[in-house]
């Protein structure tokens, strides 16, 4: 799966929030201030070459919806981060978010907590 850049990052969130939409509708959903339509248009367009959206016909307007999962995305670019900066190294790359961000003990212990439940 090819990465992206921030910018078709942006539009694949708002896209995976809203399900489908025209470009229009896009466009509506970034806040101020809002990139020009025919930015979004170009974006929109090098995400269908790279097969992360489709398109139908509705008129003379083409709904965009996503391809691929957000989660799939994510689960990508987690792995790639994982073995660019830690060496694939899962372990490396908790021990390094816990010490920068001075995560407690009882913060560590809620976060294995929701994981447990939502394993359940």
């Amino acid at each position: 799966m090819k990465q992206l850049t921030k910018a078709e990052e942006d539009i694949m969130k708002i896209l995976w929030d809203i399900g489908e939409g025209s470009v229009l509708a896009i466009l509506e959903k970034f806040s101020e201030p809002k990139p020009a339509y025919n930015t979004v248009s170009t974006i929109v367009r090098i995400l269908e070459d790279k097969q992360f959206v489709s398109y139908r016909k509705e008129g003379r307007i083409h709904v965009y919806f996503p391809l691929v999962k957000r989660e799939e995305y994510s689960n990508q670019s987690i792995t790639k981060l994982i073995d660019g900066y830690f060496q694939g190294s899962f372990k490396s790359m908790v021990s390094f978010f816990i010490k920068k961000n001075d995560i407690s003990i009882e913060e560590m212990e809620a976060a294995l907590k929701k994981i447990n439940n939502e394993e359940e």
